[in-house]
């Protein structure tokens, strides 16, 4: 991982948000028209943006923590164990995006960003506090931490609004 050069690691993590994007655009193109342009791109985003890009950083720090821990400019820690199944359980909640209703899709969001812009707040305080530039701290990494989580839930809202107002999703109490 330390031979790919700098601009390879920070924007590797970019095509987590890019291949989606694509495959939903490509999706849109060729659906129903019965099938909200809303729907497709949550689906996509979840489980390619979310999903997908959460296993695959899970999968990175417990097959290469020391890789990672140099990929953001820190030591290797047993703390890597720990952020690989947290990803793992925000890849969980992606790949259940692809058959979940909008309101779940819309807390898969809002648990990926408790998440996600947590970690983005640490990569920022690591950037101007320590001079951390590290490919794993700045550049792609921090944008899909943004990113990922800010599209899922206005996907999700949108999409949960237009169910509230088609009145196709009736309130259930809890059991």
């Amino acid at each position: 991982m330390d031979t790919l050069p700098y601009v390879v690691q920070t924007t590797f993590p970019l095509l987590f948000m890019l291949v989606p994007a694509l495959g939903a655009l490509l999706s849109c193109r060729r659906r129903d028209s019965g099938r909200p342009a809303a729907e497709i791109w949550q689906r996509w985003w979840a489980v390619g943006a979310l999903g997908i890009g959460s296993l695959w950083i899970t999968l990175s720090f417990l097959a290469f923590p020391k890789g990672m821990a140099e990929a953001i400019g820190f030591a290797t820690s047993p703390f890597q164990f720990e952020i690989a199944f947290a990803n793992l359980g925000l890849a969980v909640l992606g790949f259940r995006g692809a058959y979940a209703s909008p309101r779940e899709r819309l807390t898969s969001g809002l648990a990926a960003a408790a998440f996600l812009w947590g970690a983005a707040i640490g990569h920022v305080y690591q950037w101007f506090a320590n001079g951390d530039h590290a490919a794993g701290n700045t550049g792609g990494i921090l944008a899909n931490d943004i990113l990922i989580p800010a599209v899922m839930i206005a996907l999700a809202a949108r999409d949960v609004r237009r169910a509230g107002s088609d009145h196709s999703h009736a309130a259930r109490p809890a059991a």
